[in-house]
């Protein structure tokens, strides 16, 4: 269940748009009354503000004179809910909203209980919206009906923790439940997006999401830079996904989603054979035989990454003429990524080859005598040590690439 709240000084408009009195509502038969609270009955949008602006006049300094509360629970949780059902759980959330009082982290005072029942309010069901959930809309009054100011700090706060605290009690899934439910198929959505761009543009990005099916809001600085963006579903508004929650190691975020987009689109993560260069033993050559102790002993630790699991990206690897698919660690694609900047190194293409090529045990860099590349010895092969890192691993697979193939740098203008 979701939970929103917010101060207004709209009140009038917000009470048309929740009573179905507002123009903008098509279908006002789907919206109805489920309670009031010290209000006279039988009043239009009019006739409720003017009761309640007459109460907050007690206090002329309040600006937002009105308090806006939304509570959404999961279709499945109420479809068979009467509207006496709705008024008890309005009632349970309010109960909520008052009782808490919100801290910093310092433990300091920051927002002191409420009294929303103890105030004028009107509450309506919606059943109208585009998703098709019902959803409580209310509208309660600042100033309750003793004169103290209901106070309206941190509120959207308050209505969460009402929320979450009224689900838990019920059995129900909560608004971090949902979300979590919903996030992998917007990431997958996302993903499918960038494959489908010809070429990067945020504009472009922006408008094949909302032909998935989201609203997407963007924070644009005076120079136009688009610095973040937040998705929200239109099947399911209340729930919405930051740019830094969404895919994996921040790779959706404004500052790295155009190298997703350039990784996805390169031809293949591959090399050619001029470019492997005699450095690299591939695993179709025939390798010595003093050296057939070592290739048992890397096999012993090598790790399986030809099956998907949710944090891992898919890969194209191609090493002795020949093409494998693997799946490999978010974390270690990452490190590849910076470790081969494209922006920086000429050569990023190559160089990612080859480094997945060693981290999956597709090729081995050259541990003859004559040389110790990747930091192995003859005598010790070449393999991931039994209790190394996951992520040391791929650090040293990178500098064997590099010492396999050189890093070369892009030239760039210089003052």
């Amino acid at each position: 269940m979701i939970g929103k709240a917010k101060a207004i000084s709209h009140g009038i408009n917000a009470l048309r748009y929740i009573k179905g009195e507002s123009r903008n509502k098509k279908e006002p038969e789907k919206i109805h009354h489920v309670c009031d609270q010290y209000l006279s009955p039988d009043l239009d949008a009019m006739g409720i503000w003017l009761e309640m602006s007459l109460t907050a006049n007690s206090h002329p300094c309040i600006k937002n004179s009105v308090i806006h509360i939304e509570v959404s629970p999961a279709m499945e949780h109420t479809k068979d809910f009467t509207i006496d059902d709705w008024r008890k759980l309005w009632q349970e959330v309010a109960e909520e909203f008052d009782r808490q009082t919100i801290h910093d982290g310092k433990g300091r005072t920051l927002s002191l209980p409420t009294n929303i029942l103890g105030s004028k309010a009107t509450v309506w069901l919606h059943k109208e919206s585009d998703s098709g959930i019902p959803h409580l809309h209310a509208l309660v009054c600042r100033v309750d009906e003793e004169g103290n100011i209901n106070n309206d700090h941190q509120i959207h706060l308050r209505a969460q923790r009402a929320a979450e605290t009224v689900a838990k009690r019920r059995g129900w899934t909560t608004a971090n439940q949902i979300r979590t439910s919903y996030i992998q198929q917007v990431n997958e959505e996302c993903m499918e997006v960038l494959r489908a761009m010809p070429q990067w543009s945020f504009d472009d990005y922006f408008q094949r999401l909302y032909g998935k099916g989201y609203y997407v809001k963007s924070q644009v600085d005076k120079q136009g830079v688009v610095r973040g963006y937040t998705l929200v579903s239109k099947k399911n508004p209340n729930v919405r996904y930051k740019a830094s929650d969404l895919g994996t190691s921040r790779n959706l975020t404004t500052s790295r989603i155009e190298k997703t987009w350039q990784r996805l689109h390169q031809p293949s993560v591959a090399m050619s054979p001029q470019q492997t260069g005699p450095s690299v033993l591939q695993p179709t050559q025939q390798q010595p035989k003093q050296h057939a102790a070592n290739r048992t002993r890397r096999s012993t630790f090598a790790k399986d990454y030809t099956q998907w699991k949710p944090d891992r990206s898919k890969v194209i690897i191609e090493t002795g003429n020949k093409t494998f698919t693997r799946y490999i660690p978010n974390d270690v694609v990452s490190i590849f990524e910076d470790a081969f900047d494209s922006r920086e190194v000429f050569n990023w293409q190559p160089l990612t080859n080859l480094a997945m090529a060693f981290f999956t045990m597709l090729a081995v860099p050259d541990v003859s005598p004559s040389g110790g590349g990747g930091g192995s010895s003859s005598d010790q092969g070449w393999g991931r040590d039994k209790d190394e890192d996951e992520k040391e691993w791929a650090r040293r697979c990178a500098q064997a690439a590099i010492k396999a193939l050189g890093r070369k740098p892009k030239k760039s203008m210089r003052r």
